[in-house]
């Protein structure tokens, strides 16, 4: 066994980035959606509503995202206590994505510039995706008693990136697979007349966030009337509303990809001329005498290299790289192999 120290300019550093489809079986649009009766009629129910794929009793079922309502006062949902106003499910659930994303209970959700109070939450599940969600590649379209919209994130429109809590932040705007739509309902960035955008999308957390201000507004507005039920100590059924319009008839269209940065080590490993032209096997000398048992291996020696070991300053092995077919090595002929390491 022969070692070689590498030099610092035999390592280079690379990074590609992968996206893949999201959704169970590789398909790269959703459009059938089912929810669960029994988790719906649970205590989780009260705060969020899972939906999948295929029908929940389905062996093939899997949970695709999960759809919750927050509101900063409780409203939208029964009070956990009667005597005391403002704590609810939709409350806790305000509560905890503003810590998860904002990371400060006194701050409030701004969309585009203006101030809710309130907001829907698609948060995916975490096998879904790999590292995190692929800005511009959203395209959802929601159904509400006054037609349908197409929204899709302003990754494209940015020239630079906002970030808080949760990561990289984008607004949601009308749109589909990353392009702008306009109409007269629409203002030139793709928000809502006076609402503000349509919501966030949060890649790093792999949530969307959607401004029921926006979308519960008008046609001329820019909404569908897709609102909440905001009535007090009452539950006001928002997840299903959200579902609703989401799986409506005329809409069924959820497309969005997931994305993984992978990073590579490369490594050179040369073996010069001059080197590597011994073999250290007990077999190449003689046990008795220490000499080389065949002479012509003297002044012609021949190797073959088979297999490469990346060994740290202590001698410790931490990697191993097999060739794919062994390479032979002698005096007249000089080997370069690259490794790569994926991290």
């Amino acid at each position: 066994m022969s070692f070689n120290r590498l030099d610092p300019s035999d390592f280079v550093v690379s990074s590609d980035s992968i996206t893949a489809t999201l959704w169970s079986g590789g398909i790269p649009t959703l459009s059938t959606f089912f929810t669960s009766s029994v988790q719906e009629a649970g205590s989780s129910g009260d705060y969020y509503l899972n939906v999948f794929q295929t029908s929940s009793t389905d062996p093939n079922a899997a949970i695709q995202f999960a759809i919750a309502y927050g509101n900063s006062i409780g409203s939208g949902s029964a009070l956990y206590n009667s005597a005391v106003a403002e704590l609810s499910p939709t409350s806790t659930i305000y509560g905890q994505y503003q810590n998860l994303v904002l990371g400060d209970e006194n701050t409030d959700f701004t969309f585009g510039s203006v101030t809710a109070t309130e907001f829907w939450a698609i948060s995916f599940d975490r096998t879904r995706y790999k590292q995190s969600l692929f800005p511009g590649s959203l395209t959802l379209k929601l159904s509400g008693s006054l037609g349908v919209i197409s929204l899709t994130d302003n990754s494209n429109y940015v020239s630079s990136q906002t970030f808080n809590e949760a990561g990289r932040v984008f607004q949601l705007i009308s749109g589909s697979a990353g392009t702008l739509t306009t109409s007269v309902s629409t203002t030139s960035d793709g928000y809502s007349l006076n609402s503000g955008s349509y919501g966030w999308l949060l890649p790093d957390i792999g949530t969307i966030l959607l401004n029921p201000l926006a979308l519960g507004s008008v046609v001329v507005g820019g909404g569908i009337g897709l609102s909440s039920n905001k009535t007090n100590n009452s539950d006001g059924s928002n997840n299903g509303r959200l579902f609703s319009a989401i799986s409506g008839s005329t809409a069924k269209t959820f497309t969005i990809n997931s994305q993984e940065t992978i990073s590579s080590d490369y490594i050179f490993v040369r073996a010069r001329n001059s080197e590597f032209n011994y073999s250290e096997n007990p077999s190449y000398i003689s046990g008795s005498t220490g000499e080389v048992i065949y002479s012509s291996f003297i002044n012609n020696p021949q190797t073959y290299i088979t297999t490469i070991g990346l060994y740290n300053d202590t001698n410790e092995l931490l990697a191993v790289a097999k060739l794919s077919r062994p390479l032979l090595k002698d005096f007249t002929k000089e080997c370069l192999v690259r490794v790569k390491l994926d991290f």
